[in-house]
């Protein structure tokens, strides 16, 4: 990523030196993965929840921190400082080549304006441009790889003068005031000097490049990157942070012919159509102020959302650490929680066969869950892939790689029961359809779960009794509670009926009339006592026998009786 990621564009948006140390807050000076172990098993509907904190990378400066912070009463300063730690203030000066990615074809067309001139940069020769009616547009083209200068009055014609054919070397455009650039997405104005540059030496093609001073640079960058709405100290942050980030990718590409683009990539620059009067005032309240490391800019990456910690980068300043202002009421990507389709995996990884799990194997040890993820295992039923935490990311467009899996029904109530040291033991399949619902097996038991009657264990003589019942297939259904202990018996209820076991005795299956007339009577604390028998056949209907009397269902009537003994 360039300087930010994903940020809060003001259209995108829904919705120093410190005085003293920060209670509580940790620092990190350099990324160190976590082992770890963190299995999420795979639900059969494959949905899968994801939860997570922040919004980007999470280097250096979080804008809704810088919010959250400037809300607290920190200056522009104290943030900065913040975010960056270890950095010294300075000030820059010069120019800035930014290419405008939205200008996709070879020519640069710009509209008719007081003082537009052309310079020729093979000669350095500059000329002012005629103003005459109905010429409404100029532009350098280039054919056979010669800049040609042509201008629009009814239709494109070319300029004659002696010294436009052709233009000697690539040409640029310059006026008193912004320029109306065109291009094949429309109209945008530019600030300083729009120039159709060769790529290479010798190149038949230009890109359009604008060349501005860096306060001029850094007021079409800060409102696409901030809402200027904000308050004054966080934009002048923003604007601190930009600026920098431009001087140190400057000094990256000193020779070449664009020195920073106008996208995510980069930094967001929409020109002087993007410019703000709130946003300028802090960009010239910041005047020409950079961040330092060792009399060099320094690197100012920045995100839109640290959720809480940010994220080692490549340098030192840019240092793991707990953010406090990151939280505040108005961040709405500080946590967040997307459904997405396993299938997405098991489609970019078919020698995985189906994925059964996801192991996060590694994170950066900040924070809920450990922190960011590092890297992470699908293990499937024909193979694994190692995968990173950011490859996932991307793949569900998540906002960050910050992120935990929520369990599945039947992994929650795996864990609430003790896990491994329950009565079902440890893990011994992945989640399996069953019926309307889903099964997993485990070492001493099952959980069943169906969504209208929730995840429920059965283990032991229950569990037998039943499987050979037929499961949730049969007229028992899914069970509506675990296997509850009675002493020495056991119990557990169904959506059809009950599986009753008074020790020493083999369980018995009552179901249906019978089972609902029992309970009814109160049940196991009704004067019948436990059943003695499963459902029966009687001439006529079914009968159930019990410690003191039966209960007999009538199939003509549906009636049933008790019968006491």
């Amino acid at each position: 990523m360039g300087s930010r990621r994903q940020v809060i564009g003001a259209a995108v948006l829904a919705a120093a030196v410190l005085l003293g140390p920060l209670a509580g807050v940790v620092t990190r000076d350099r990324a160190e993965a976590v082992s770890t172990d963190q299995s999420y098993w795979i639900p059969v509907g494959k949905k899968i929840v994801v939860d997570g904190h922040g919004y980007g990378h999470g280097h250096g400066m979080s804008q809704y921190g810088a919010q959250g912070a400037a809300l607290k009463g920190l200056s522009y300063k104290e943030i900065a400082n913040f975010y960056y730690p270890g950095t010294s203030w300075g000030k820059v000066r010069g120019k800035v080549r930014v290419l405008v990615s939205a200008d996709t074809s070879d020519d640069v067309v710009v509209s008719a304006t007081s003082g537009l001139t052309v310079r020729a940069l093979g000669d350095g020769s500059t000329h002012l441009l005629p103003a005459r009616d109905g010429l409404t547009k100029w532009r350098l083209n280039v054919r056979d790889g010669r800049t040609i200068l042509e201008f629009y009055s009814g239709s494109w014609q070319r300029y004659l003068a002696p010294w436009a054919r052709p233009i000697r070397g690539d040409g640029e455009f310059f006026a008193n005031g912004p320029m109306t650039l065109w291009t094949p997405s429309g109209a945008r104005k530019y600030r300083g000097i729009l120039r159709a540059a060769s790529p290479r030496a010798g190149s038949k093609s230009r890109d359009t490049v604008n060349i501005v001073s860096m306060d001029q640079y850094v007021m079409g960058v800060v409102p696409s990157e901030m809402p200027a709405s904000w308050q004054p100290e966080a934009v002048k942050a923003q604007a601190v942070a930009a600026r920098t980030y431009a001087t140190w990718s400057r000094n990256q590409n000193i020779n070449r012919y664009y020195q920073i683009c106008d996208t995510t990539s980069c930094q967001v620059y929409g020109g002087a159509s993007a410019e703000d009067a709130r946003s300028n005032a802090a960009v010239r309240a910041t005047e020409r102020e950079v961040l330092t490391y060792g009399g060099n800019p320094a690197f100012t990456q920045f995100s839109s959302s640290s959720g809480g910690w940010t994220s080692a980068g490549s340098v030192p300043y840019l240092a793991a650490k707990a953010d406090p202002y990151d939280g505040w009421g108005g961040n709405a990507v500080h946590d967040w929680s997307v459904t997405v389709d396993a299938g997405v995996l098991e489609r970019s990884h078919p020698s995985i066969g189906t994925l059964r799990r996801i192991i996060v194997t590694s994170r950066d040890g900040n924070g809920e869950w450990q922190g960011r993820v590092s890297s992470m295992v699908l293990d499937g039923t024909e193979g694994d892939a190692t995968i990173s935490g950011d490859s996932f990311r991307w793949a569900y467009g998540l906002r960050s790689n910050w992120f935990s899996i929520e369990p599945t029904a039947i992994m929650t109530r795996w864990s609430r029961i003790g896990a491994a040291d329950s009565e079902v033991g440890a893990v011994r399949s992945s989640e399996l359809a069953v019926s309307a619902g889903a099964v997993q097996r485990f070492e001493r038991g099952r959980i069943y779960y169906a969504r209208r009657t929730g995840a429920k264990e059965l283990y032991g003589k229950v569990l037998r009794t039943y499987l050979g019942f037929g499961g949730p297939s049969s007229k028992l259904g899914f069970p509506r509670t675990p296997v509850r202990r009675r002493g020495d018996n056991r119990l557990a209820r169904f959506e059809g009926g009950a599986i009753y076991m008074k020790s020493p005795a083999e369980p018995v299956v009552v179901t249906g009339a019978i089972d609902r007339r029992f309970n009814d009577e109160g049940g196991l604390r009704s004067g019948l006592g436990w059943p003695t028998t499963s459902n029966y056949a009687v001439r006529g209907g079914e009968r159930v026998d019990f410690a003191h009397g039966s209960i007999v269902w009538t199939r003509s009537t549906g009636a049933t009786r008790v019968v006491w003994s």
